[in-house]
């Protein structure tokens, strides 16, 4: 399907495809036949079903994790919101490609293949207390940038981004979307504090009341209060779904980016799961208001998919303990039935 309008994308969240049963239920039917007492590896029982249902296939697999950050540049910087300038986004993304980031020791040390997309980072985005931050056309060119970005083999995906100012983005789309006052959507992001805190909150406040009227649904709120990364995040989570690829979502600002999906329509990430709690405080409540329960609780807030990184040893550890324990009658242990 070409896509022309923000309508073709909603289009396409109508025909998403839904988990695989069979799978799902095999990794159910396997799980109380292994060597342990019923339900006491918790969650990581879950994700090994999560993961059947979602790759479409059992056993599940974890031999090809694949982190994608993307990039993009926000014109709301120049209002004040950020303790670091619009230039540091391509100075980081430099860093990325020359392996000197957080992500990519983290990348490295778990076998995650990482791959880096800079948007028009020439070209930031327009201050949405004035314009909306993107055109239609623009926000529908990063929403493909990031559907094509999602390849085959894949076992996991794990989405990030880098943008100076898109805390910003991320807290004015969740007030959008989910109500409530910009002060419990909009922390200190890069480290903004004092009075230079509460010029941020009035610009999220500001520029959700902008656009009041014509945000009718998430993509809406994309495109008026996004960014090309967050829009581009979207698309992936879009075609990761097409493809039978379950997603790991890092922080506040990818949480916020897939959450416009949510938004327009339930279910559409039933495929993803939350990484981690950022300590950005609107992120908790964000993972609420999703229906969504964070893997892991570390007190980070650095982004660039970072935690999602990090969760891939958990996925690693579900599959490995699902798919290589040995049932009881393997064992020649017995059952508690027995």
């Amino acid at each position: 399907m070409t896509l022309t309008s923000l309508n073709d994308v909603r289009q396409l969240l109508l025909n998403l495809p839904g988990p695989d049963e069979q799978a799902g239920d095999a990794a159910r039917a396997r799980e109380p036949q292994l060597t342990k007492p019923a339900g006491s590896l918790g969650r990581l029982e879950h994700v090994a079903e999560w993961l059947s249902r979602w790759q479409g296939a059992h056993p599940p697999k974890m031999e090809m994790p694949r982190a994608r950050v993307f990039a993009g540049n926000h014109g709301v910087v120049a209002k004040g919101v950020s303790a670091f300038p619009a230039e540091v986004t391509q100075q980081m993304v430099y860093n990325f490609e020359s392996g000197g980031a957080a992500i990519n020791q983290l990348c490295r040390v778990f076998g995650t293949e990482l791959k880096v997309k800079g948007l028009s980072l020439d070209r930031p985005t327009a201050d949405f207390t004035e314009a909306a931050a993107m055109t239609e056309g623009e926000c529908v060119d990063a929403i493909i940038i990031g559907m094509n970005s999602v390849p085959e083999f894949t076992d996991v995906l794990c989405l990030g981004e880098m943008g100076i100012g898109n805390t910003t983005s991320a807290a004015a789309i969740c007030h959008a979307l989910f109500g409530e006052s910009a002060e419990i959507w909009t922390g200190a992001g890069t480290g903004v504090v004092g009075d230079a805190l509460q010029k941020k909150i009035s610009v999220v406040r500001d520029g959700v009341a902008y656009h009041k009227t014509n945000i009718k649904d998430g993509l809406d709120a994309l495109m008026c209060l996004g960014g090309r990364e967050l829009a581009a995040i979207a698309g992936a989570v879009i075609t990761a779904r097409q493809k039978r690829v379950p997603v790991l979502l890092d922080g506040y600002i990818s949480t916020a980016a897939a959450s416009t999906l949510e938004a327009t329509l339930t279910g559409s990430l039933d495929h993803c799961l939350v990484s981690h709690r950022s300590m950005e405080p609107g992120h908790l409540r964000l993972i609420s208001a999703i229906n969504q329960r964070p893997l892991l609780e570390m007190d980070m807030r650095l982004g660039e998919a970072s935690g999602a990184a990090l969760a891939v040893a958990i996925l690693q550890g579900a599959v490995a303990c699902h798919n290589g324990m040995a049932t009881f009658a393997e064992a020649g242990v017995s059952d508690k039935d027995e």
